[in-house]
């Protein structure tokens, strides 16, 4: 009974503070709607989830379309689950964090300190390099991103590329790896010792309330789950079915818009990191010519036309494509979601972002 009067207290406690803030931010919502309502219609996206927090609440969120047009099943931000691509990574990058706070991990050791079944390159490879995507491991090849082979754990799907040579000597220059962080959950896997699945499990989604985030398993969350779609000449069709347990850290997580923002929240409220932890995650590497890649811990980062800093991460998958979007100095964050391929956006999340910051920064 103690437990439920809490609740409620909460509860009538939160509910005002959504309504001002929606109150706050009436004619931005209003703007971004209509932004949002014309890039998804001029695209011709099946279906489409946009979620907007400011300080940590929510204060608009809005789902477009279907997320399964043949069952005329509409998106619901909060429940309809996408695939969130490389948002993965990001996801990933906690785990790395609550293990370097734990003393478990330490970035600048190599590799196989954590995971002794890799092999040794021509050059040592540090957890840090391959996290920067500057550790020259390489990304998809081929057909790979089409794979519909199920991998039961990260030891297996490290045979797609465990034995391949180095791309350049790490550090010298910078090239995506969505690779890189299967070694990564291995990495995990070593410091932790315990799967990495799990791992993720207890001590990111479950700490950052993040009940609709899950590895896509063929078969699961088929309620919640969105139909996933390919676009060719303006026309929309059921993707090639995939099996992503190939790619979990990488790009191998389904997810809800709302849930994004839970994270987002968890992350900024320091519930899940230390602040001064999330600051390493989120600065910018180098190369070793000193050329900045833009990219930290997981963590893309960059400047907006107007100068503001921004971090975050995009995601492309097959039938997927998501942004995922934070001003940490403006504690505003944005994210989008479509069930389709290579989705133009049209820098939708920065459009739909512009509109709060112009009342925030009023």
């Amino acid at each position: 009974m103690r437990h439920l009067f809490q609740l409620l207290l909460l509860q009538v406690l939160f509910v005002p503070q959504i309504l001002l803030a929606q109150s706050s931010f009436a004619e931005a919502i209003a703007q971004a709607d209509q932004i949002a309502g014309k890039v998804f219609a001029d695209e011709k996206f099946p279906g489409m989830a946009v979620a907007v927090a400011y300080d940590g609440v929510v204060v608009w969120e809005k789902g477009y379309g279907f997320a399964d047009v043949e069952a005329g099943k509409e998106v619901d931000p909060n429940e309809s689950l996408f695939r969130i691509g490389s948002v993965s990574k990001t996801l990933s990058s906690i785990a790395l964090a609550r293990l370097a706070e734990e003393g478990k991990l330490d970035l600048d050791k190599e590799v196989q300190v954590y995971v002794d079944y890799f092999p040794k390159k021509e050059y040592p490879i540090t957890v840090r390099q391959v996290a920067g995507h500057i550790a020259g491991i390489r990304h998809y090849i081929g057909m790979e991103f089409m794979s519909n082979v199920y991998y039961p754990d990260v030891k297996s799907s490290m045979d797609i590329f465990k034995d391949d040579p180095l791309l350049f000597e790490p550090g010298s220059k910078y090239s995506y790896s969505s690779y890189g962080w299967n070694l990564l959950a291995a990495v995990v896997e070593g410091a932790s010792g315990e799967d990495f699945l799990s791992f993720m499990q207890r001590e990111v989604f479950d700490k950052a309330g993040m009940n609709n985030t899950h590895p896509e398993y063929p078969g699961k969350y088929e309620d919640q789950k969105v139909q996933f779609y390919i676009q060719e000449e303006g026309k929309n069709y059921i993707a090639p079915i995939v099996d992503n347990s190939y790619k979990w850290a990488g790009g191998g997580f389904i997810g809800s818009a709302r849930d994004l923002l839970r994270f987002s929240d968890a992350v900024y409220a320091n519930r899940l990191i230390q602040s001064s932890t999330y600051k390493e995650w989120v600065t910018g590497l180098q190369t070793g010519a000193g050329k900045p890649t833009n990219y930290g811990i997981g963590w893309r980062l960059g400047k907006d036309k107007k100068d503001r800093n921004w971090v975050g991460h995009s995601g492309g998958s097959m039938g997927g494509t998501t942004m995922f979007l934070v001003y940490p100095e403006q504690k505003l964050t944005v994210v989008t979601l479509v069930n389709l391929s290579r989705a133009r956006m049209n820098d939708l999340a920065w459009r739909v972002a512009e509109q709060f910051l112009t009342v925030i920064e009023d």
